[in-house]
């Protein structure tokens, strides 16, 4: 979900920008293809299972329509298709505790599952016109990393022991495979909140269970799950399963300038947004980091937003001189006021500063 500001008569293959900015926010349809390794056997059970939650899917806003599809050469490999009128109606709806409640018949019976999420570029055949059916409306260049991010929170009282904990272990390998590296993982606190976010060339999933079998990393895990509000059991597929996706924080927006600055401090932003408006509060910071990016003496180098229901995370890489509380970085305050829960904010008009607890940068990342 990437574009540069190069001309439109430029071939698509030249990059003349460094401008990097990538957003589920371009209106256009999103196609979401999932793909399921079913257990030997299971399959009717899944059919079943996926029959009960195709028709509760089909009520949730946003929702066009689904395929469910069988590989023909081996039973156990399904396919499952589904079209949304955008990406935030589906990113609401996959983020919800609704969809962690509603997915849970199928885990007795599927192995694994593997989630790509595509805006439609252009098609072709089909009753529907371009005019009744949002395309994107161009192919984007990116740089090659992906961002992701995961939330969850400790015991209140146990803040300094858990920052310890995390800050306190041997990176693992950064190289997964002959095409997937871990380039940076950056770790922040606010109260009993934890954010980790991550940033991977290649496959996301791959560095995911890459880092999960690192025994300095499972080490850590076990360390902090006596301090989780939420309790897991890593032993447990389906405990662990539920307690990832309660705690993923997907990345809903990023954008780098066309100037680097190698001196850039990376900051992390914590916006409580008020109940129902987190997706549209992601979208106004959205539009000020592009703004602020645009401006090649202001303070934004790189800035990731970060979604999950009422969670609004801006991992931020500022300039030199500059800080958390510029003004280019700072959205209008009555637009703001109006999204912004100001309880869970403890009364600030604005977002609280993270404490970093460990940035790390791969060699060569």
């Amino acid at each position: 979900m990437t574009t540069t500001s190069a001309p439109a008569s430029a071939p698509l293959t030249r990059q003349v920008s460094q401008r990097v900015s990538q957003s589920v926010f371009d209106g256009s349809r999103l196609r979401v293809v999932l793909l399921v390794d079913v257990y030997d056997g299971a399959q009717q059970q899944f059919l079943e299972a996926y029959e009960q939650l195709c028709n509760q899917v089909a009520s949730v806003p946003g929702h066009v329509s689904d395929q469910l599809c069988q590989s023909i050469e081996n039973p156990s490999q399904w396919l499952i298709t589904s079209e949304w009128e955008s990406a935030p109606p589906f990113l609401t709806w996959v983020n919800s505790e609704e969809h962690v409640q509603m997915v849970k018949p199928l885990h007795n019976c599927v192995r694994d599952t593997r989630s790509l999420r595509f805006h439609v570029v252009r098609e072709t055949g089909g009753p529907a016109s371009a005019a009744d059916r949002t395309l994107q409306s161009a192919p984007r260049m990116g740089d090659g990393v992906i961002r992701h991010a995961l939330t969850f929170t400790v015991k209140p009282g146990s803040e300094e022991t858990v920052a310890s904990i995390l800050s306190d272990y041997a990176s693992p390998d950064p190289k997964v495979d002959d095409t997937t590296r871990l380039c940076r993982t950056s770790l922040f606190m606010h109260g009993n909140r934890v954010v980790r976010a991550i940033e991977v060339r290649g496959d996301l999933l791959a560095a995911l269970r890459h880092v999960a079998r690192q025994p300095e990393v499972r080490a850590v895990e076990d360390a902090i799950n006596p301090y989780l509000e939420q309790d897991r059991d890593l032993d447990d597929p389906d405990s662990a399963r539920v307690f990832f996706t309660r705690a993923a924080l997907p990345a809903v927006h990023h954008v780098t300038a066309d100037q680097d600055d190698p001196k850039a401090e990376r900051l992390a932003l914590y916006y409580p947004a008020r109940a129902g408006r987190g997706l549209e509060l992601a979208q106004l910071l959205a539009r000020q980091d592009e703004t602020a990016a645009d401006d090649p003496n202001g303070p934004v180098v790189r800035s990731t937003i970060f979604q999950r229901d009422d969670v609004v995370v801006r991992l931020v890489d500022v300039r030199g001189g500059h800080g958390a509380d510029d003004p280019a970085l700072a959205p209008k305050a009555a637009e703001l006021k109006k999204l912004l829960d100001t309880a869970a904010a403890k009364g600030s008009a604005g977002p609280a500063r993270m404490a970093l607890v460990t940035d790390r940068r791969s060699p060569e990342a």
